[in-house]
């Protein structure tokens, strides 16, 4: 976390006309931190009276760590951030009708980190947009910006990154149901001097953020699951050991 003076201190730059590269440099803070505290809602007010838990400059991270790691998934994966008016936002999940079991998890994740809000799920063909109204949707996922995902650099804050690496199973779990299947494939082998079919379970993943492809990659460094890179945005995991840990902690999509 940054103190309050030096978060003042970038934004006044930033006013001047100073480009982020310049303030990145000068004051040792990084781009995606600054950018963050310019689209943050009222990012310099001390007397919040319900302060944002990633508002507030205090060590301490979201209520719920693993629901956070779960519900970060999510929104990298299928999810949106958009202002609606007034300084509030709305956090919107697509999840499709084909896995029920996804869409009540996705709103319970909503539910414990924003147990004030109501969680709403808006039906569309499909899908459902599972959507929760909050002035601090920014502050939580300062991955929000203008334009696509795969367009722009997303990069964790540090107090993610630490979110993450102490939750890792709950991040990779929501990023392969957002945007991962476990199949079966199946080839064929010589046995004694008969071609028989052979299957085999596999689970893949998919984005054209390269961005998201790395974070998911490493997350899976991370527990020990061995992966290979089919394309710049295919990620499989084949091996059988891997592939066991996989069903012990994420499974197919329900």
């Amino acid at each position: 976390m940054y103190d309050m003076g030096t978060r003042e201190r970038a934004l006044s730059l930033v006013a001047q006309g100073r480009s982020l590269n310049s303030l990145s440099k000068e004051t040792g803070v990084s781009r995606a931190a600054i950018r963050s505290w310019q689209i943050r809602i009222e990012p310099l007010d001390r007397n919040r009276a319900r302060p944002c838990p990633r508002c507030c400059d205090t060590p301490e991270g979201p209520s719920d760590p693993a629901a956070y790691a779960y519900l970060l998934g999510l929104y990298l994966g299928d999810g949106c951030i958009s202002h609606l008016r007034r300084g509030v936002y709305f956090l919107r999940i697509a999840c499709a009708d084909a896995w029920p079991g996804l869409i009540d998890a996705c709103a319970e994740a909503m539910r414990i980190l924003r147990p004030a809000n109501k969680v709403f799920r808006v039906q569309r063909q499909g899908c459902q947009y599972v959507t929760c109204y909050s002035k601090h949707w920014p502050c939580l996922f300062p991955q929000h910006g203008p334009g696509k995902k795969h367009e722009r650099t997303i990069a964790l804050e540090p107090w993610q990154q630490t979110v993450v690496e102490a939750h890792p199973w709950e991040f990779v779990r929501r990023l392969i149901h957002s945007d991962g299947c476990r199949i079966t494939n199946w080839t064929t082998r010589l046995v004694a001097g008969e071609r028989k079919r052979y299957e085999y379970p596999r689970y893949f993943f998919t984005n054209k953020s390269t961005d998201i492809v790395r974070l998911f990659t490493e997350a899976l460094d991370s527990v020990g699951v061995d992966w290979k890179q089919a394309n710049s945005r295919n990620i499989s995991v084949a091996r059988k050991a891997s592939v066991a840990l996989m069903d012990a902690h994420v499974g197919p999509k329900y």
